[in-house]
């Protein structure tokens, strides 16, 4: 713990040391914003500084929302020998069980029915037609009324209260009643008590933090929080020059917003392109936990008893860069070659001689687009833009700050994609970040000739990282593509006991583009779906090699037509049993190149043994369709000679038939058995001869 006080309070004492004095201007406990940096996940980080006296209590306000991030973060530093006492600030108990702590509990929204069973024993007057009535609340109660509707009648429930009044009981419909009065002042008192905290708890949308320093003499206080604050964004102008080689001129805005209560005077702004982890926790709302009821003990009372006979179970802090505002490091961002531009130079009015959109021109380059104000470095593992100056900011206001203008590397260029469905390019640029900084996400806009040529998106570009730009439709050039596919077998191994076929597939696009424009050419860029697994033939080698995409160029002169051919090839594998083909087949692949002698005898070896065993299979083929014609012609037999006489001539040559059937049939079962022995032994001499052959 004490490691993790020592170093909040070296960075806490790194980040003030280095401020001029005036910004301990601060009378008696006032703490301004000094720093303030936001950030892209959505959160800003506030610094306060200014000097305490004494005992003092600062009173910091926040909105309601704001209260779990503030107690989630908030960091409290006395730094010239004082104390840091508590930190107190109005609980937010639960509205449903604030309101029924009060004598009159109107948390469920009740009922005046519901409001007269909760006074029950208490005295209140009535106001009726007839006049009005004093009673104690005896209590509440349902009944049914028949009340006329037209021609026929209607039963209703409603509710009546019954009061003791000085002449009895008497009960009176709810519904007659046009007002009441609570008797009692100190109930009326408790019923008026829950409707203020129900009025506030509607208009409690602040909330007062109160901090508390403890010492001697003046002090110099430091208070850090973290809070949910807008997304800062950009945008960026992207100037294109009116002659090639010339550089290219980009122009930078951060837009932020101070959706907070308080204006941000003279603070020291920094803009952060970092994404820190963070999440939300209820630390504000009272959590009470479930506890069991157990009942009063009481001791019972005792009775007269007889006697028998017998024997007797690393925190880490909140990330605050805010706070870091070393001298030192302030001196390294203004000496950064690239920094932020003042503003444009030029009428800012609107369509006059001079204007951007008027009649006139200026021109628009890294020169005339403004001066330095701003400068960008690595923080903390982040890139981080800070203004050079105090920036003032009025609550509720937005604010479009430029946070750069330099000239950047990039060319012209048409980029073309087939899945994008177009008949034509599109015009963009081909931009290599060499500023030094990072470029954040955000919309570009387009200059060509000082002249609005379209609209890009620029992702989140590392310093270094090359970008294509697109901006408008090239219309002055057409663009088509078709594609081919085709398969062709190459070669055929034995691998494993089994025929191999080694197929390449290949894809062909055409790409094909004319130029209407006689004024120049262009560079275009093709962007190529990549397929996973297949490899680039022609051409060899492209321009950029992406994860999904390659990227050629194709020069297109003015006026001129060009053709891009890209061929990819895939290896595509198939295996088969080595008898799967016929000898004539074998033979014709032997004979285009398609498979080597050695796999062709090997081949010419496999197929014979399966012959064999075919012939094997024949032959048991032929003795079971022999056995069941033999079977068939017995049954006719026997059926004949149960109606003949065993001593005619037909029954003796029916007879000897049999026998010899029989006869026949036991020389068959021996010819199976054989024929039988020898398939097994070849199909097991083809098996071992298969089952590991690897032949080129």
């Amino acid at each position: 713990m004490r490691m993790i006080e020592t170093s909040v309070r070296t960075m806490v004492v790194a980040a003030v040391v280095g401020m001029p004095a005036s910004v301990w201007g601060a009378e008696g406990g006032d703490l301004p914003i000094r720093e303030i940096t936001l950030y892209r996940s959505g959160v800003g980080a506030f610094a306060r500084e200014g000097t305490v006296s004494g005992d003092a209590s600062v009173s910091l306000r926040f909105e309601t929302e704001q209260i779990n991030d503030i107690l989630k973060s908030m960091i409290v530093l006395d730094l010239d020998g004082g104390r840091i006492g508590a930190v107190t600030y109005g609980s937010r108990e639960p509205l449903a069980r604030r309101l029924s702590s009060f004598g009159v509990d109107i948390s469920q929204d009740p009922s005046i029915a519901g409001i007269f069973a909760q006074l029950r024993g208490s005295e209140v007057e009535v106001d009726l037609a007839s006049g009005k009535v004093r009673g104690t609340i005896l209590g509440v109660e349902s009944r049914q009324s028949v009340v006329p509707a037209g021609d026929d009648a209607a039963v209703i429930t409603e509710a009546y209260v019954s009061l003791v009044t000085g002449r009895g009981v008497r009960a009176i419909a709810v519904s007659r009643i046009g007002s009441f009065e609570l008797t009692d002042p100190e109930l009326a008192g408790e019923l008026n008590k829950a409707l203020a905290a129900l009025a506030e708890h509607r208009a409690d949308r602040m909330k007062t933090v109160d901090l508390s320093f403890n010492g001697k003499g003046e002090r110099r206080a430091v208070v850090g929080y973290v809070h949910e604050m807008p997304v800062w964004k950009t945008s960026y102008r992207l100037v294109l020059p009116e002659e090639d080689g010339d550089a290219l001129t980009v122009q930078g805005w951060a837009i932020v917003e101070n959706t907070t209560d308080a204006d941000w005077t003279d603070v020291r702004l920094s803009l952060a392109s970092g994404r820190p982890v963070g999440f939300t926790m209820d630390l504000y709302d009272p959590i009470f936990a479930p506890r069991p009821n157990i009942p009063v003990p009481v001791a019972g009372g005792l009775k007269p008893r007889t006697y028998a006979g017998g024997k007797a179970g690393k925190a880490q802090l909140g990330d605050m860069p805010a706070l870091e505002m070393a001298e030192s490091r302030r001196a390294g961002r203004q000496d950064m070659a690239y920094t932020l531009l003042n503003q444009a130079t030029g009428d800012a009015g609107g369509g006059g001689e001079g204007s951007i959109f008027g009649g006139g021109r200026i021109e628009m380059d890294a020169e005339s687009l403004g001066a330095a104000q701003a400068s960008g470095e690595e923080v903390g593992g982040q890139f981080m833009y800070t203004v050079d100056g105090a920036v003032t900011l009025g609550r509720q206001r937005s604010a479009m700050l430029p946070i750069l203008t330099t000239a950047i590397e990039g060319r012209k260029v048409s980029i073309y994609n087939p899945g994008d469905g177009l008949k034509h390019p599109m015009r963009g640029v081909e931009l290599t970040n060499g500023t030094g900084l990072h470029l954040m996400p955000g919309p570009v806009s387009v200059y060509d000739a000082e002249t609005y040529a379209g609209d890009a998106q620029l992702p989140h570009t590392s310093r270094g990282q090359e970008r294509l730009l697109a901006y408008a439709l090239d219309i002055d050039v057409r663009a088509k593509n078709a594609v081919r596919h085709d398969s062709e077998l190459m070669k055929i191994r034995i691998v494993d006991g089994l025929l191999e076929q080694r197929f390449i597939e290949r894809s062909k696009r055409e790409y094909a583009f004319n130029s209407f424009d006689s004024n120049g050419g262009r560079m275009v860029v093709v962007e190529h779906p990549r397929n996973p697994g297949w490899d680039l033939v022609t051409p060899e080698v492209a321009s950029e090699t992406l994860d999904g995409m390659y990227r050629f160029e194709v020069e297109l002169e003015a006026n001129g037509e060009e053709e891009l051919e890209v061929v990819e090839e895939h290896v595509r594998l198939h295996r088969i049993a080595v008898t799967s083909y016929d000898m004539e087949t074998v033979l014709r692949f032997a004979k285009d190149g398609k498979m080597s002698d050695a796999v062709l005898d090997a081949v010419r070896q496999a197929w014979m043994m399966q012959r064999e065993m075919n012939r094997f299979e024949r032959v048991i083929g032929e003795l079971d369709r022999e056995q069941q014609v033999i079977n068939e012609d017995q049954n006719r037999i026997r059926n004949n000679m149960n109606r003949l006489d065993r001593n005619s001539e037909l029954w003796k040559r029916y007879y000897n038939k049999l026998n010899d059937q029989e006869t026949r049939l036991e020389a068959m079962v021996t010819e199976r058995e054989d024929a039988n022995s020898k398939m097994e032994r070849t199909r097991r001499e083809l098996t071992d001869y298969i089952g590991g052959l690897d032949v080129e």
